[in-house]
């Protein structure tokens, strides 16, 4: 369970400005070239690969953080994190500038990913997010690992769900062969109890006694599953809970156990941990994800799988207290840019070329639709999907249609089009902002852009129309 809180200034805006010129920029519109310093300076617009390539149906590897901001890496401009690791898979692959979670927590987003639609579809994905045993994802709807598993892949999910609770809820009653990981939002790294003070680590859809640090089980897992002679393509979805609070690093013992006996003692707010945590506490958890997920990656490696697996990395929504998300406003559990922005990148080494970005605007379903389309996997006609496949754009080089990003969380509403955003919050007062002008969303054109205004509002609320009532 997360709910939305003030983030920690990381410096002034000039601080901040400072360090994006100083990185630098290189994304090929004003867009991205205003809101992501990039991480090398060879990065080129992105262009698919000539002459065209072939390769057999790759494998999956899809990587989940947990609450990192969109400006969190070094590759995407931080002035004191250090990820080099991600840093590299953005160098051999594709790094995505205006890439957006489909909603701005964290149940929701896993919604949109899973069944690539927006999470206002099913009842489950209203939950913002889901905090108890009353909903879930139903295990009767198709999946992207029950589509692939159906057209000939073996399917893992290892980490966070947080698409409801067992009995009637678990990953292995929707699509994935095997799970190990965690049911709820958030679990003391250590003990691994929830919020309730319930034991959080199963293995299917029994408990596994592990009471070492979260993260390295979850490393040590991934590696063994990529690492395995598999007889058929893969998909793994590889969810750490890493960043998100309790901010306790591996060795924060003390900090653990001060935690855990709160918890014991019926603190249900414990976890929350807001009596905790610094900025430096922060870096030493993304660094750590970012060493993890390198050593995943070397694992990848060693098999002799690396050319054919297709690598995706991102965060479920934007960052929270500590994270840096410069020059973006907002974050997480808001539908402005720093609540829905996230680092994206993408690497496939049998197709596509390395050190390239990229600022098409894209969100959480159409990753969805991309993934079913390059396995050779179709969509369930009685629920069609809400995103747009990328694979021609990625392989061919074909246009993707201008379409609508949508979002809907209570009290707030978000449609952007083109370089263009529509944007209602907690005031209630209808906003318009040119994304390649301002990013950080300060100037309010409405007053000057009334139709533009009216086309889009008029356009969220056709979608809105077809969603489910909270």
């Amino acid at each position: 369970m997360s709910t939305p809180l003030s983030r920690r200034a990381l410096g002034g805006a000039a601080a901040g400005a400072a360090a994006a010129a100083a990185l630098g920029a290189t994304a090929s519109t004003a867009s991205a070239a205003q809101a992501a310093p990039a991480g090398d300076p060879r990065e080129r617009p992105f262009r698919a690969a000539h002459p065209r390539r072939h390769s057999r149906r790759p494998n999956i590897l899809f990587i989940l953080g947990d609450d990192l901001g969109w400006a969190d890496l070094s590759s995407y401009g931080s002035p004191h994190i250090r990820t080099p690791h991600l840093d590299r898979l953005a160098r051999d692959g594709v790094r995505f500038t205006d890439a957006y979670s489909g909603s701005a927590t964290c149940s929701p987003t896993r919604f949109s990913l899973y069944t690539g639609r927006y999470p206002g579809r099913t009842k489950g994905g209203l939950a913002e997010p889901i905090a108890d045993k009353s909903v879930g994802l139903e295990p009767t709807h198709p999946t992207l690992a029950s589509l692939l598993r159906d057209s000939g892949y073996a399917t893992a999910l290892i980490g966070k769900w947080h698409c409801g609770y067992l009995p009637d809820y678990s990953p292995t009653r929707s699509g994935w062969d095997e799970f190990f990981g965690n049911f709820g939002g958030a679990l003391e790294y250590y003990s691994k109890l929830g919020l309730g003070g319930e034991y959080d680590l199963y293995e299917g859809d029994a408990e596994y006694k592990d009471l070492r640090y979260y993260t390295r089980i979850l490393t040590e897992r991934a590696a063994e599953y990529v690492s395995r002679d598999h007889d058929k393509p893969w998909l793994l979805n590889l969810n750490f809970t890493t960043p998100h609070w309790p901010w306790i690093a591996d060795g924060d013992k003390e900090a653990s156990d001060e935690i855990v006996r709160r918890i014991k003692a019926g603190d249900r707010s414990a976890l929350w941990h807001q009596d905790g945590g610094s900025v430096e506490k922060y870096k030493e958890m993304v660094e750590d994800l970012d060493r993890s997920i390198g050593q995943v990656l070397k694992a990848l490696k060693r098999s002799g799988q690396e050319q054919d697996t297709l690598v995706f990395f991102a965060s479920d929504n934007g960052g929270e207290r500590f994270s840096y998300n410069w020059p973006l406003a907002g974050n997480k559990g808001s539908l402005q840019e720093g609540g829905i922005r996230v680092p994206s990148i993408l690497r496939w080494p049998a197709r596509i070329d390395g050190g390239q970005v990229s600022d098409l605007p894209v969100f959480t379903p159409d990753w969805t639709a991309t993934l079913l389309e390059l396995a050779g996997a179709r969509p369930h006609p009685a629920y069609p999907l809400d995103g747009t496949s990328l694979g021609g754009h990625l392989l061919r080089g074909t246009d993707v249609p201008e379409r609508d990003l949508f979002w809907r969380v209570r009290g707030e509403r978000a449609l952007r089009r083109g370089d263009w955003k529509y944007y209602r919050g907690k005031s209630g007062r209808d906003q318009l902002f040119r994304l390649s002008e301002d990013s950080r969303e300060q100037a309010d054109r409405a007053p000057f852009e009334p139709a533009r205004l009216a086309e889009l509002r008029a356009a969220w609320e056709r979608i809105d129309a077809g969603l489910l009532r909270y």
